[in-house]
């Protein structure tokens, strides 16, 4: 049996039979990290000690027959912006590089309570800012599918892992795409939850009206183990509500293709491969209609004007003397200066100076009120055709798997990599990623994007694509 290839449900179901132990099962995926890590660089971090006491935790339970929980003994990996305590946290930042994180974030701390087993911090665009895990001051992350191109981002590290069976689940967060992206590239499955859904005490912040912390996993069903354990009301997040009830899965779905998302310019292998699955649900006996988002066209210039506002602020806190290496100066302004200017690579220096330009006196009006506006816009226009379908089908990428390098001198051909997925993150609402297929040997993924807490019909949608 090879252990790393499990899923969760058949990680469970081994454990309860006792065909191999949790600490077999940990030793086996921290030794391919090790043995891959150097190639693939999903692991900034590797969680030995912790990873291994975890599991003989979990054996020692199973062995004197108390109740487990839903994650027990499963090798997860987390991404490294979430709070593990004393563990490194560095956001792929070297403004962060020696910072230990003393407390664990909410997500944490259930899925520690659900006996999962921690293998160590994944590698992660800085501050998540980026679509290809390139922009980590400690180098990027390669795809598992072909180590030459990008894993997508920011989770690229969270996606690899998971990809390349080092882990059987991991943690990521999403901005503009950052859980949907990596999994579409690497072939896996990731979840951005509706906002609210899953606290996000212990994360570190980009965009706090946008950010959220979802799964990745190997399956539909796995991802929706993983968000049924960190899902619900936190008190330390105001943002975070508790769940209503999981719907009952339909026989047949009303599902809705957005118009506006299958337009010049998307690469035609990925939209052939996503109209075949569209047309596999047609064929089985699911109803499929034309829908419009109509202010979508603007999606992508409102997400970089509130996002990049929300982080000129949230990242102020980065100053060299409460979190970050501080640097030396004859004041304290030059101290600051220094240890940003060092501490910070150059695309979260991009999107600082853009967020506290567009906030400034005489741009507020102009840019960031107007950004809102639209904001409303769009989500407007989800809600009107969400009232129309059950779920609504869509790529998540216009684009393949793209080369490392081939995006990096051009930021603007990069953010235009999130041009599907940003606009769910503005509306608030939550979508499931998947694999569709493949082009080239390369993986080609799907998002089915729902109401408003309605996860459970996405997963129901999922395994009726998966199979």
């Amino acid at each position: 049996m090879e252990l790393k290839n499990l899923t969760i449900k058949d990680i469970r179901g081994g454990l309860m039979k006792k065909e191999f132990s949790a600490w077999e099962l940990t030793a086996a995926h921290l030794d391919k990290i090790e043995k891959e890590n150097d190639e693939i660089f999903a692991f900034l971090h590797i969680a030995r000690d912790l990873a291994i006491s975890q599991a003989k935790a979990v054996d020692e339970k199973i062995k004197n027959g108390e109740q487990i929980g839903i994650l027990e003994g499963i090798p997860m990996a987390v991404k490294d912006n979430i709070m593990v305590q004393d563990l490194p946290c560095t956001s792929g930042s070297k403004i962060l590089q020696n910072y230990i994180a003393p407390y664990d974030a909410t997500v944490i701390e259930k899925i520690k309570g659900q006996g999962a087993v921690i293998l160590g911090k994944t590698n992660m665009d800085e501050f998540a800012m980026g679509s290809s895990t390139e922009t980590s001051a400690f180098g990027p992350t390669r795809n598992p599918r072909d180590l030459r191109r990008v894993p997508g981002g920011s989770s690229g590290g969270s996606a690899a892992a998971v990809a390349a069976n080092q882990c059987a689940a991991a943690l990521g967060s999403d901005t503009g795409g950052s859980i949907r992206q990596p999994a579409c590239f690497c072939g896996v499955v990731g979840l951005k939850p509706t906002y609210g859904a899953v606290s996000r005490y212990g994360c570190a912040a980009y965009a706090s009206s946008l950010d959220q912390i979802g799964p990745l996993a190997k399956t539909v069903a796995d991802a929706q183990i993983v968000f049924d354990a960190i899902r619900g009301r936190d008190d330390r997040d105001a943002t975070s509500v508790e769940m209503p009830a999981a719907k009952t899965a339909k026989e047949k779905y009303r599902l809705g293709v957005p118009k506006e998302y299958f337009v010049a310019g998307m690469d035609p292998r990925v939209e052939s491969a996503i109209k075949e699955k569209i047309s596999f649900l047609e064929k089985q006996g699911h109803e499929i209609e034309e829908v419009s988002l109509p202010h979508s066209e603007f999606a992508l210039a409102c997400y970089y004007i509130i996002a990049t506002s929300e982080a000129s602020a949230n990242l102020a806190r980065y100053d060299g003397m409460r979190y970050g290496a501080a640097k030396g100066g004859d004041t304290v302004t030059d101290a600051y200066f220094a240890a940003r200017g060092q501490g910070f690579g150059a695309e979260v220096r991009r999107r600082i100076m853009l967020g506290t330009y567009v906030l400034s006196a005489g741009y507020y009006d102009a840019y960031y009120v107007r950004a809102q506006k639209v904001r409303s816009l769009i989500k407007r226009d989800f809600d009107r055709a969400l009232a129309q379908v059950d779920a609504i089908i869509a790529p998540v990428s216009p684009t393949l798997p793209f080369a490392i390098g081939e995006k990096t001198d051009d930021p603007v051909q990069m953010y235009l990599a999130d041009i599907f997925t940003i606009s769910v993150n503005l509306a608030g609402v939550p979508s499931l990623a998947m694999p569709c297929g493949a082009a080239d040997g390369l993986p080609v993924g799907l998002q089915i994007i729902g109401r408003h807490f309605d996860e459970s019909t996405l997963f129901n949608v999922g395994k009726i694509i998966e199979g």
